[in-house]
């Protein structure tokens, strides 16, 4: 109880000192918390979905309607003259009997483009809102119709038209259905979905650490829909508690594998959509032990099938006629580490699942492979498993895009990690390629090409540069038309005192070589000593030097007197070879934070550090990273703010931690040594905890799992849980700015801001 109220009376001095500490300066200069969270100032321009028509020569975006419904009309695009022509106007979205159009959150188009299907009325489903209603609205008969109207609202998932156009297929509580759209009549084709059996989509672990969330694919001609079964009836139940809802606490369950507990079976059918009968693939191995996280189809009657074992260091190619039943191994590789699915990298924003790119008329398809050492573009044929490495040389593609018949486009940087830029290279496998972004272009830049590669839309943005929305030709990347220039944005950055952002390499004493990036304060003196906020992560799902534009809380931090820091470690994804990434099997926890703390202890050699104003932060894996530092280094850093962090490596899902770690059962050990929380005894320094109570990832019980120990060794610390949020932190009024008004009242009070002569 003393313990507990210690804490209670920690938190409510925190929360007593926000409102001093949050005020916005008198100087307009100047930011704060209140500015950057608390208002939309510096609200950027949000770039509008669009979807590429199937030529590749037009698109349809939304924009606001132009008879003021208060909802948007869909537009068509010319993308060579920038023509613009109606296609779908809000008002004719008005459904019968009702006043107001249907918001469009989502649209798809039918196959041969005479339909829109429109996703509305969504709820979140895990990360992101995958349940809403369907309407479609048929251009040629100009009429609007719900699908599914015998079933709840907001309850349909994943609809998409079959390529005959005559059928709309969806998942309504774990079992799948299509519709006929021209006379409504719907028939389910799969009927043991309960939550325990789930036909159509994924559990949780499978959407975070996989992608996948879509979990059914229709053929060509629609005959017949390939589908994904998860048996999660073993997988263990985890309770979060809901205390401020009801004067009664709520109990929400959730599925979730912890590492090293078996995973959901998986197994893959095919649906004959005529009499309903699903053949069951016969993919080899054990079903619990193997994972299958992509499937798709090559032609009508052929499924690739891309099947990984439990420990994610074996990867498996199959294909399956459907017209001979046979199943065949048609490609392979193996590393002592790990094989990756999904490549985690900054020129992509996207957590969803792609399927692979289909070349050589169906014969062969795209991927990424670093068997040799670094991550190359190979072409795979499925009749011979010939392999073709397409960009040989010592470097790594980030990821790579569209093809057309000649060439295929790809992210790399060969001389700067930091950094991103387009590529073409040829088919031919001769391993010829051209820089497309155009030379002296730095920064960060990502594509969404069109069909047949023609146009892309390019997002640009750098350390010196507000990013930027154009549309360009390709191959000459010349820019058709400025899309989003923030201008509004930019003007309200001019008028603030602005800091130097730099980029450096640091060398530690075992010989690693590491990018950095550095934010130095205003009016910065060389001759005074100023404090250090190291902003980490370390893990091999980001990198975080990277040259992209800003954070507005760096910056306050600068305005401040703070240095900020962020170093990207061996394990994170930088483009630097595989040993780079995969040197931390195993040892996740203890070599990235080592090459984080040697590099510091190198920083801590500038005259212009105050090395007794160290400070470090992180979310997420960086929040572990925050702990390791502190426990393990307490000499070089005195403060730190750990955010939603793993503080035990046995509690977080198997599928993320298996893959770098290795199963437990098989070296126990490591786990040990790699998780903060065994470490405690060593805090010295100044230590914030925070964590929602409604974190379905990273659960709440981290945190009391470190506090036990923290108690135990009977070491000072701070904490606040936010009741019922996930791990953003995001949910509920005034959470975010909550939540930095406090992390910069923690700095600020145990590491004060400003420079100081010696």
């Amino acid at each position: 109880m003393n313990s507990r109220k210690a804490l209670l009376i920690q938190a409510a001095i925190i929360c007593f000192a926000l409102p001093l500490i949050s005020q916005t300066p008198a100087d307009s200069s100047l930011l704060s918390v209140d500015r950057v969270f608390g208002s939309m100032e510096f609200r950027q321009q949000s770039t509008r979905g669009i979807h590429w028509l199937k030529g590749g020569d037009a698109y349809i975006t939304s924009e606001p309607s132009l008879k003021n419904t208060g909802q948007d009309d869909l537009v068509r695009i010319e993308a060579g003259s920038q023509k613009r022509t109606a296609f779908l106007p809000a008002d004719k979205l008005i459904p019968s009997g009702q006043s107001n159009p249907i918001n469009i959150e989502q649209f798809t188009l039918s196959p041969d483009e005479s339909k829109v299907l429109i996703m509305t009325n969504s709820s979140r489903v895990w990360r992101s809102n995958t349940k809403g209603d369907f309407w479609v609205y048929d251009l040629t008969t100009q009429k609007l119709s719900r699908l599914g109207t015998q079933f709840q609202s907001s309850s349909l998932m994943f609809a998409k038209f079959s390529n005959d156009n005559r059928y709309v297929a969806y998942v309504h509580n774990f079992n799948i259905y299509i519709e006929n759209f021209s006379d409504g009549t719907v028939k389910q084709l799969t009927f043991d979905g309960t939550g325990d059996i789930i036909n159509g989509t994924f559990d949780w672990v499978y959407e975070e650490e996989f992608g996948c969330r879509d979990g059914f694919r229709w053929n060509s001609t629609g005959g017949h829909i390939a589908f994904w079964q998860l048996d999660a009836s073993s997988i263990g139940t985890f309770y979060m508690i809901n205390n401020t809802d009801s004067i009664y606490s709520k109990v929400l369950p959730i599925q979730y594998p912890k590492v090293g507990q078996p995973p959901s079976s998986c197994k893959v059918g095919i649906i004959n959509t005529s009499d309903k009968k699903i053949s069951w693939i016969p993919v080899p191995g054990d079903a619990v032990e193997n994972y299958i996280p992509r499937m798709q189809w090559i032609n009508d009657n052929t499924l690739l099938i891309q099947q990984i074992n439990r420990r994610q260091n074996n990867l498996k190619f199959y294909t399956y006629s459907l017209v001979t039943g046979k199943l065949a191994k048609v490609y392979e590789e193996a590393e002592d580490t790990w094989v990756e699915i999904s490549y985690p990298d900054v020129s992509s924003d996207s957590w969803e699942m792609e399927d692979l790119i289909i070349t050589e008329k169906g014969q062969s398809v795209l991927k990424m492979s670093e068997t040799n050492g670094w991550r190359h573009l190979i072409r795979i044929n499925l009749t011979t498993g010939q392999v073709t490495d397409l960009t040989p040389g010592n470097y790594d593609v980030a990821r790579y895009y569209i093809a057309n018949d000649k060439f295929a486009y790809f992210s790399a940087s060969p001389l700067n990690s930091t950094q991103r830029y387009l590529y073409r290279v040829s088919l031919a496998g001769k391993g010829d390629t051209t820089r497309i972004t155009p030379a002296g272009v730095s920064g960060l830049n990502r594509y969404n090409i069109s069909p047949g590669g023609q146009y892309s839309i390019y997002r640009h943005s750098s350390v010196n540069d507000v990013p930027e929305v154009s549309l360009v030709s390709l191959p000459d990347h010349k820019t058709i038309k400025v899309l989003v220039d923030n201008a509004a944005y930019k003007k309200k950055i001019s008028k603030l005192q602005w800091p130097v952002t730099e980029f450096f390499k640091i060398t530690t004493v075992d010989g690693v070589e590491m990018d950095g990036r550095i934010t130095k304060p205003i009016n910065f003196d060389p001759l005074k000593k100023y404090p250090v906020l190291f902003d980490v992560y370390g893990e091999p799902a980001g990198q975080e030097a990277t040259d992209n534009w800003p954070d507005l809380w760096t910056i306050m931090l600068a305005q401040q007197g703070y240095i900020v820091i962020a170093m990207d470690n061996r394990g994170t994804p930088c483009l630097k070879g595989s040993n780079w990434r995969k040197c931390i099997y195993r040892k996740t926890g203890v070599i990235n934070t080592r090459d984080q703390a040697m590099a510091t202890r190198e920083i801590l050699k500038w005259n212009f550090v105050d090395s007794s104003r160290i400070a470090v932060w992180g979310w997420s894996g960086g929040g572990s990273m925050t702990l390791n530092l502190l426990f393990r280094y307490p000499e070089i850093y005195q403060t730190g703010m750990a955010v939603a962090a793993v503080s035990d490596q046995l509690t977080y899902d198997n599928i993320y931690t298996e893959r770098y770690m290795g199963l437990p059962a098989e070296n126990e050990a490591a786990y040990i040594e790699c998780s903060a929380k065994n470490f405690a005894t060593g805090l010295r320094g100044n230590l914030l905890i925070v964590h929602g109570t409604g974190d379905d990832n990273v659960h709440y019980q981290n945190a009391e799992l470190l506090i036990n120990e923290l108690i135990k060794h009977n070491k000072s610390f701070t904490m606040m849980a936010y009741p019922n949020r996930s791990h953003g932190i995001y949910e509920g009024k005034n959470t975010r700015r909550h939540l930095y008004t406090l992390l910069t009242s923690y700095l600020n009070e145990h590491c004060p801001a400003g420079g100081r002569m010696e």
